[in-house]
């Protein structure tokens, strides 16, 4: 009989931790080791990312809609104990489900799990509290942690991050902002609707979210200045942070673009690092592996360079640091794994582009599935791109909330979906549906337009009829 194939799962109770480790408890020949030393534990997500700040947003988001819409009297208070309150209850539930998914896969013959730190010996090595666990292949599935931009007096002063704005049951009255991506968008509105400050938000660019087009980029910005009255400084760069008067700070800035510009100072009760997440891999000795962390250090196929045994996935490997892909990540991990280990060929990590970023309280989210109108261009391709406005449909005005666009992107020959792009309210449950349109390479002519009630997806058969007149 072959000899068992041990494979150490570092991250055990993670997304992509998981997502192997379910791969790899049914597989002939294998011993797993899931490590995790999370206190309580129970992944990124489910503790400190998605599922914790959709809960606080959803209560901010009845507030804005109650006072975005005049047949109501009255505006709401958020009673922000109460949020928070909630939002523990649920993901400790959350939690504890996913440690007994896994409490059940270590109950398994040839399963064990420590609830210890992880620190590779070597390239198949791996010291866990004082023991050493000599293992065929390892899987890093850590995750990210809160990235901590380099800028001079940021060690002098205090400031809150996305953990602690999902903890606070209080805010102070003025807050600035610096990261204006996924987490900043998110979050930015919850400060305004829920904490009821007054807040100023640091932009790099001209406009908020590279991925999009720019008129998504464009009308973003104008929501956020507009209904949640929040002060974009676009072009601008932090250079410094001091403490102010009082327990307040003063970050130094840069406005009008890299070159030039003009320096001023912004003051606020509060700094908020909203800065994005970095790979949590920082003390998991990976020199001592002959890993090097860096842009390209993980393959497409989820092996770390320089490791073919040492499979990196999720946010840990910095590719692409979002849920659904970490999952999907985890169980390629464990497929090629085991293609390794039986001389197969390996495959790659193929996916379709598919973000949500929850903006606007969720009110307004942004989607895109596919391709945007500006990378199908850079391709020099025949295409065809139409556009339509949430004001075209009278439904999201009865709904009060009337703004926003969507946009879809064509072959001009064949008709096929290569990518569609949502800035109105309920784009986000949108996604699934043109994800199977865009992944499924749908002609846009064969997509049924049965859209028979007053619905909002009255925006998708109205871009669906114009792309099909444009194709024909």
């Amino acid at each position: 009989m072959a000899s068992e194939t041990h494979v150490v799962v570092i991250g055990a109770y993670g997304s992509a931790g998981v997502a192997a480790a379910r791969e790899l408890v049914d597989a002939e020949g294998v011993r797993l080791t899931l490590v995790d030393d999370g206190e309580p534990g129970g992944g990124l997500c489910i503790l400190r990312g998605c599922m914790p700040s959709k809960e606080v947003l959803s209560a901010a988001e009845h507030r804005f809609q109650a006072r975005h819409d005049h047949r109501v009297e009255g505006v709401p208070e958020v009673d922000l104990e109460s949020v928070v309150a909630t939002k523990d209850d649920h993901v400790a539930n959350f939690a504890e489900h996913r440690r007994a998914a896994v409490r059940k896969m270590a109950a398994r013959d040839g399963v064990e799990l420590v609830r210890r730190r992880a620190r590779f010996v070597d390239d198949t090595t791996v010291a866990v509290g004082d023991r050493r666990i000599e293992a065929d292949y390892v899987v890093v599935a850590t995750g990210s942690t809160v990235n901590v931009p380099d800028l001079p007096g940021l060690d002098e002063v205090d400031y809150m991050t996305s953990a602690d704005v999902l903890d606070a049951t209080a805010f102070p009255d003025s807050g600035v902002v610096m990261g204006f991506g996924y987490v900043g968008l998110e979050l930015v509105p919850y400060l305004v609707e829920a904490g009821g400050m007054d807040v100023t938000v640091i932009e790099h660019d001209d406009y908020p979210l590279d991925e999009a087009d720019e008129a998504f980029r464009a009308a973003l910005l104008d929501i956020y200045r507009e209904e949640f009255d929040v002060d974009v400084l676009t072009n601008t760069r932090e250079q410094s942070v001091e403490p102010a008067s009082g327990d307040g700070v003063r970050l130094h800035v840069r406005r009008g673009g890299p070159a030039g510009g003009r320096r001023e100072a912004v003051e606020a009760d509060e700094l908020f690092l909203f800065t994005g997440r970095r790979p949590a891999v920082d003390d998991l000795g990976l020199e001592n592996a002959s890993i090097e962390p860096g842009p390209t250090w993980v393959r497409d196929t989820m092996q770390a360079r320089g490791a073919e045994r040492v499979f990196v996935v999720g946010d840990a490997n910095g590719r692409e640091p979002v849920l659904h892909v970490a999952k999907e990540e985890g169980a390629l991990a464990a497929e090629n794994l085991l293609r390794h280990r039986d001389g197969r060929e390996l495959e790659p990590h193929r996916t379709t582009h598919h973000h949500v970023v929850f903006s606007g309280l969720a009110v307004y989210p942004y989607a895109r599935v596919g391709a945007s109108e500006r990378a199908v261009a850079s391709a020099d391709r025949d295409y065809v791109a139409v556009t339509r406005e949430a004001s075209s449909d009278g439904v999201f005005a009865t709904k009060a909330v009337p703004r926003g666009l969507a946009k879809l992107v064509v072959d001009a020959d064949d008709g096929t979906v290569l990518g569609y792009q949502g800035l109105h309210y309920h784009a986000d449950v949108m996604a699934k549906t043109m994800q199977v349109v865009v992944e499924t390479g749908m002609d846009v002519r064969e997509v049924p337009d049965r859209a028979f009630h007053p619905t909002t997806p009255e925006i998708l058969d109205g871009l669906f009829r114009a792309a099909t007149a444009e194709v024909d």
